[in-house]
C-alpha cells in the first residue's frame, strides 16, 4: 500500500515493529539507566543503555555473573514478547514489516565526531516521524542510535517506490557541545548529556535534536513537546518544513522528552491521560475533549525484581498503548486497571503480554511505527 498515516487511531493496515534480537550480543555492555522524567509527577522509568558516558554503581557491576545472567533472562523474555506482539497484529489482519537484523559482530559505529555502541532497532517511534505520505527521519538524541534508521531502509524504500516522500532532518554532529548542558540536571538520559563536555574542532554549538515520540499526530495538526534548546531548534525546522501542509503546535515541557505514555488520542474527542493536569499543557481545542484517566497501576501489575535487581520507578509505561482502530486498543495484559478502565469507556481491549516494559522503556506504541491507516488530513481541532 501507499504510505498514509496522519493519526494514531483510525483503522490500522500496515505497521513496522521493532526487534530486540541484537541486544543478545551486547549483554556485556548493557546497564539500566534512567530514561525519562515529567513535570506532572516527576516519574522516571528506565531502558537498557549501551552508552558508556554515565558512570554508576550499576554500570560498574554490569558484568558480574549474576548481572549477566539476569540481563540474559530479561532479554530472552523481551524477544519472546516482541514476537508475540507481531503475532497478535497479524491475527487482526495488519501487515507487519520488520527492520533488518543487526549484523553479527557489529558492536560499534563511528563518525568524524564520536564513536558509540550500536543499539538494535527496537523503539522505532523515536527516530522516525510519519506524517501523511512523508517519512521524516528525526535527528537522534542518542549517539548509540545514530544509524538506527538504516535498518529500516528496505521498508522505507518500498514506500518511496510507491510514491512516498522521504526526508531526513539535518543530522547533528553530536559533539559534546551539541547538547543542552541542562540535560544533566533534568535527568533525561534518553537525551545524551556528557558529564564533562570536551571541546572538539567540529563543535558547531547546540543543534536540532528530537525524537518522533515527542510528537502527537492529529490529522493536519502536529503537537510537539519542546523541553530544551535542542528540541526548540528541531521544532523550528518542522514548522518551516511543514508550512502549508500541517499546523505545528508547540507544547512547553509536558515531559522532558517523550509524551506517548502521557497523552494518547484514542479517537476523535477522547484522550487517554496520565493525569488530568496534562490538559493544561495542550492546545485549547483539545481541552474540551473527553478524558480517560485510569487509576495508577498496582504493584501486582509489574514483575517484581529481587534484592539488588534493577527496580524501575515509573508505573506509567502501560499507557503507551497502540490503537488498532477507534474502538480497539492493544494493551498490556498485566495492567488490569487500565484494561478495566478502557472497557468501562466502551473500548475493545486486545490484551498482549509485555513483561519487562519498565526496563526497556517501551510499550506497544514505542516499539512500532504505523505506516498505513485509513484516516487523512482531518481537522480534529476545529
Amino acid at each position: 500500500m501507499r504510505l498514509n498515516s496522519y493519526d494514531d487511531f483510525t483503522p490500522l493496515k500496515e505497521i513496522v515493529l521493532g526487534s530486540a534480537d541484537g541486544y543478545r550480543d551486547r549483554v556485556r555492555d548493557m546497564s539500566f539507566d534512567m530514561f525519562i522524567s515529567d513535570n506532572l509527577s516527576g516519574a522516571r522509568g528506565y531502558y537498557p543503555s549501551l552508552s558508556t558516558w554515565r558512570d554508576s554503581e550499576e554500570r560498574r557491576r554490569r558484568n558480574d555473573p549474576d548481572r549477566l545472567a539476569l540481563r540474559s533472562r530479561f532479554l530472552d523474555e523481551m524477544i519472546e514478547d516482541v514476537e508475540g506482539i507481531a503475532d497478535r497484529l497479524t491475527e487482526h489482519g495488519i501487515t507487519v514489516h520488520r527492520p533488518l537484523p543487526l549484523p553479527p559482530g557489529l558492536t560499534a559505529v563511528a563518525t568524524p565526531s564520536f564513536g558509540a555502541a550500536v543499539t538494535p532497532p527496537l523503539n522505532l517511534r523515536d527516530n522516525t516521524l510519519i506524517l501523511g505520505d512523508e517519512i521524516i527521519e528525526t535527528p537522534p538524541t542518542l549517539r548509540d542510535r545514530y544509524f538506527e534508521t538504516q535498518f529500516l531502509k528496505p521498508v522505507f524504500l518500498d514506500y518511496f517506490r510507491a510514491g512516498a516522500r522521504w526526508t531526513t532532518m539535518p543530522r547533528p554532529m553530536m559533539t559534546d557541545h551539541s547538547f543542552d548542558p541542562a540535560n544533566v540536571d533534568i535527568a533525561a538520559p534518553n537525551i545524551e548529556a556528557p558529564l564533562r563536555p570536551r571541546d572538539s574542532p567540529l563543535d558547531v554549538g547546540l543543534e536540532p535534536m528530537i525524537d518522533g515520540a515527542n510528537c502527537l499526530r492529529l490529522g493536519r495538526d502536529l503537537i510537539v513537546n519542546v523541553s530544551n534548546p535542542n528540541h526548540a531548534l528541531a521544532f523550528d525546522w518542522l514548522e518551516r518544513h511543514l508550512d502549508g501542509r500541517f499546523r505545528v503546535h508547540r507544547m512547553e515541557k509536558l515531559t522532558q522528552s517523550h509524551i506517548d505514555s502521557v497523552v494518547v488520542p484514542l479517537r476523535p474527542g477522547t484522550l487517554l491521560l496520565r493525569d488530568a493536569g496534562v490538559l493544561d499543557y495542550l492546545p485549547e481545542a483539545l481541552r474540551g475533549w473527553d478524558v480517560v484517566v485510569p487509576p495508577p497501576p498496582g504493584i501486582d501489575d509489574y514483575p517484581q525484581y529481587e534484592n539488588d535487581d534493577p527496580i524501575p520507578a515509573s508505573p506509567y509505561i502501560d499507557l503507551n498503548v497502540l490503537s488498532l482502530d477507534e474502538d480497539t486498543v492493544m494493551v498490556n495484559d498485566a495492567c488490569k486497571t487500565l484494561v478495566a478502565t478502557l472497557e468501562q469507556h466502551g473500548f475493545t481491549v486486545v490484551p498482549v503480554r509485555h513483561r519487562h516494559r519498565r526496563l526497556f522503556g517501551g510499550g506497544f506504541h514505542c516499539f512500532t511505527l504505523d505506516t498505513v491507516r485509513t484516516g487523512g488530513a482531518e481537522d480534529y481541532l476545529a
